[in-house]
């Protein structure tokens, strides 16, 4: 079997890709994602931009089964992408604070000209925090390449109360949906379970 393209630069994505025995290779899709605009939709934003991430992909590597992925976070009517910088971070963890958002993770399987995708939602509850709380949180960890400026992981139980949903697809990648697309293409991660 051909390793799967895994079309994503994401540690998160790896480590829950590497919960499988599935051969892969990870590579980053050159997609500019600046060139799709968001509508108002936050699923097809995403959906479009994980199909066109599996697109460019598929053409480097025609012969295998690409898997490409996008996470945004929607709240009150906007998209929030990654930071520029650590007061764009700021910010944006301060307008989240108190308050319900979603993550929507799109996840797309291509092999040449055959696609399927799909997006799953989960819903976040962050604490309220204070400037000192948000400051701390961000030395804490890695958050320029992250959606929103978060993660859900590690010093993220600091700051999220609650949620709705896949705790995956917060991470990157909702393993239930890809397990579903990856059966379009006869794979069944049920039979990729790795070991103790």
């Amino acid at each position: 079997m051909k390793p799967i393209i895994l079309g994503s630069q994401s540690p998160r994505r790896k480590e829950i890709f590497s919960f499988f025995s599935l051969p892969f290779i990870q590579v980053p899709s050159h997609f500019e994602e600046e060139s799709i605009h968001f509508l108002g939709d936050p699923q097809r934003y995403a959906l479009m931009l994980a199909e066109k991430k599996a697109e460019v992909l598929s053409h480097q590597f025609p012969d295998n089964i690409v898997l490409t992925a996008d996470t945004v976070v929607y709240c009150k009517d906007r998209i929030y992408n990654k930071p520029v910088d650590e007061e764009h971070a700021h910010v944006m963890l301060k307008e989240l604070a108190g308050t319900w958002h979603s993550v929507f993770t799109a996840v797309a399987v291509r092999q040449m000209d055959s696609m399927v995708s799909d997006c799953e939602e989960t819903k976040v509850y962050i604490r309220t925090l204070s400037d000192e709380q948000i400051a701390l949180y961000h030395r804490s960890c890695h958050f320029l390449d992250k959606a929103a400026g978060y993660a859900i992981q590690n010093a993220g139980s600091m700051i999220i109360a609650k949620i709705e949903g896949c705790y995956y697809n917060v991470m990157g990648l909702p393993v239930g949906t890809t397990r579903a697309l990856l059966l379009s293409f006869g794979i069944d991660l049920w039979d990729y379970l790795n070991p103790f």
